[in-house]
Formats: structure tokens, sequence, C-alpha cells
């Protein structure tokens, strides 16, 4: 095993591994559930952490836990969350996204969202992982829609692995090649200060610009404009029984 003194201390390999362990990833999990399963969650860069997960359970073993266990515990925490996502939508219905837009919620988005639904149908449900912002909203438009339960769960499922797994092992097989391990192992404490940085910057750009954009098109509209209907919110059923042929 390679050792190296560390630039950052509290940043160590060793002092993460000791201290953390484990919780380092109820830690993940627990932010790709957000991601998936809480309607702020789109603030959250849940491609880059996956990535950065699989890699450094190779190169430093910083989980304790073996990487078939990394991606199967982060796999579950994607599908928990979009479950909770559905449930939400299904239990409140359209007036989850009838409300004034602020830095944390867009009517843009739930138009994006709708539309990928309208062009991929039902398969939105796996396809909307890879798509950022579009992740966070599918669950919730899928229960606001009334998608068949059993349908969207054993969607949500694929979805889960393919995503949450498929990008943590995709990490892992990064550090097998021989610079990147190398220069991991070498900057440890570096990357994971990066990691933070990737994961803070981007989020709170986002919530800035987001929050500018809600203000300029409340003052466009006026203060007293009407909220959203049921009607430009809530997906047609039909659009959950479509085909890939009539897609």
């Amino acid at each position: 095993m390679i050792h190296h003194a560390a630039l950052i201390p509290w940043l160590d390999p060793n002092v993460i591994i000791h201290s953390a362990g484990p919780w380092a990833l109820l830690v993940v999990c627990g932010i790709i559930f957000a991601e998936t399963g809480l309607l702020v969650g789109f603030l959250l860069p849940g491609d880059t952490l996956l990535v950065i997960s699989g890699l450094l359970t190779h190169t430093s073993f910083v989980f304790g836990l073996d990487i078939w266990w990394v991606g199967l515990a982060i796999a579950v925490g994607a599908f928990l969350g979009g479950e909770v996502g559905y449930l939400i939508g299904h239990k409140f219905g359209p007036s989850v996204f009838e409300r004034k837009e602020t830095g944390l919620f867009s009517m843009e988005n739930v138009r994006r969202t709708n539309k990928f639904f309208e062009r991929f149908g039902a398969l939105a449900v796996i396809l909307a992982r890879f798509v950022p912002i579009v992740r966070t909203f599918a669950p919730v438009a899928a229960g606001v829609g009334h998608m068949n339960y059993k349908k969207y769960s054993l969607y949500n499922a694929i979805g889960a692995l393919i995503w949450g797994a498929g990008l943590t092992y995709f990490g892992f097989v990064l550090g097998y090649i021989p610079p990147v391990a190398d220069f991991v192992q070498k900057y440890i404490d570096l990357i994971l200060l990066g990691a933070v940085v990737v994961t803070l910057v981007p989020t709170l750009y986002h919530y800035i610009q987001s929050t500018r954009k809600a203000r300029k098109a409340a003052i466009a509209r006026g203060a007293e404009a009407a909220l959203p209907t049921d009607a430009e919110v809530a997906l047609d059923p039909s659009v959950f029984q479509r085909k890939p042929s009539e897609l």
C-alpha cells in the first residue's frame, strides 16, 4: 500500500477510513436519495459523486466495503429516493407543482420533465436517471400522473441499478488504469477537497441563478400572477401506456 503525507491532514485517507468508514457511504447514499426523492435534489451533482465513489473504493477502500456492496447500497438509495418521490406526487397530486417559483423550484423544470415523459413514455423513468434535473422531477411527475405503481417501481429499480450501481462500477474500473490509480493515491486529499468543491460550487451557482430567474419572471408576470393549473402540471395517464413503437 502506498503511504503519503497528506497535504491536508484532515483529508488523509487513513483518517477518513477510520473515522468515517461505512458512515461515508451513508452520506453518499443520502445525497443520491435526496437527488431523486426530494424536489430540491436537482442541486446535487449525482453523476460525479457516483464515479468518484467508485474510483475511491478501488484506490483507497475509503468506504471500508467491497465495491459490490458499495454499488448495491447506492442503487438502493437511488431506488428508495425514486419511490419516495413517486409517493409524494401520488399523495399530494398537482398541488406539489402548483406554487410560485423560487430558487429551489421552477415550472420550467416541470415542463421539461413532462416533455421527457411525452417523448419516451414509461421508459422515461429509466432514462431520466441520466439527465440532471429531470431525474429529480421524474418520480414526482410519475406520481402526479398516477402511473401504475408496480410498473413504475420496476422501471425505477432498473434505472437505479443501471445508473446508481453502473456509474459507481464505472468509476471503480477507472482505478485499473495505472496512471489514474497512481494519481488518486498520491493526491487523494486534493481529490476529496475537489469533490467537495465540485459539489458545492455548482449547487450554489445553480441556486443563485434560479433565484434570479424566478424573481425576474415574477416581476414580468406581476406579483399576483396565477399559479399553474392541474392541466399544466399533471401528465395524461395515457402517456405511461405508450409503447416504444408509438414514441
